[in-house]
């Protein structure tokens, strides 16, 4: 006989799970976590016959699974848009965003004119990131910011910035990209983008060779 005590347990996680879904910022952690979480309420409403609890959770796990197969399915426009260093816009997204900027690059302060490198990123025409870096070197790269906005961290920008797209660093005489992590996240980050762990001038650097 199932002990009871596990059971609300069981249905406590699922209730924990799907509000943590409604506090995402990104639409696909929030089917992801929306998903898991009917699904354990939906085993839940099930071992306690409480079949209508077990059926709507049921649906709500295959509309969620209908929708992240979309995303995952959907073809998206990316584009890297160069722009001037005193663009307006720059400028007003940094500090439209920098509050958050600042959790994940607590050290970052724009100075006019230090890039060497601006560029909007674009995803389906709307400005999604900004990526700015600075000539470290000859041939290595500086990245002092590589933001993207909440909506869109699915690691997709990231994916066409630093992998897809090599040849934008490469074509402007660039073989190496450099930074130093600001937080525990970055660091996972840039990880995932293919960086390694590097003394560059007695200091710890990320680096990704192109």
């Amino acid at each position: 006989m199932l002990n009871i005590s596990l059971l609300e347990w069981f249905g406590y996680l699922a209730s924990v799970l799907i509000v943590v879904s409604m506090l995402m910022d990104s639409i696909v952690k929030l089917r992801w976590f929306n998903l898991i979480g009917a699904a354990l309420f939906s085993t839940y409403g099930f071992l306690i016959s409480a079949l209508p609890v077990g059926f709507l959770n049921l649906f709500i796990v295959l509309a969620d699974a209908y929708y992240i197969i979309k995303m995952y399915k959907k073809t998206e426009y990316f584009r890297i848009l160069e722009i001037r260093r005193e663009n307006y816009y720059l400028l007003e997204f940094l500090k439209f965003h920098n509050k958050d900027i600042q959790k994940y690059f607590p050290k970052f302060e724009y100075v006019e004119g230090m890039n060497t490198i601006s560029c909007l990123i674009l995803r389906d025409m709307a400005v999604a990131g900004v990526f700015l870096a600075r000539e470290y070197n000859e041939k290595t790269l500086f990245i002092g910011l590589d933001y993207v906005i909440p909506q869109y961290r699915d690691l997709k920008l990231g994916r066409y910035v630093l992998e897809e797209n090599k040849d934008f660093f490469i074509k402007k005489g660039y073989n190496k990209l450099c930074t130093k992590s600001q937080s525990e996240t970055h660091s996972r980050y840039l990880k995932k983008m293919g960086f390694v762990v590097e003394t560059v001038n007695d200091e710890k650097h990320f680096v990704k060779y192109l």
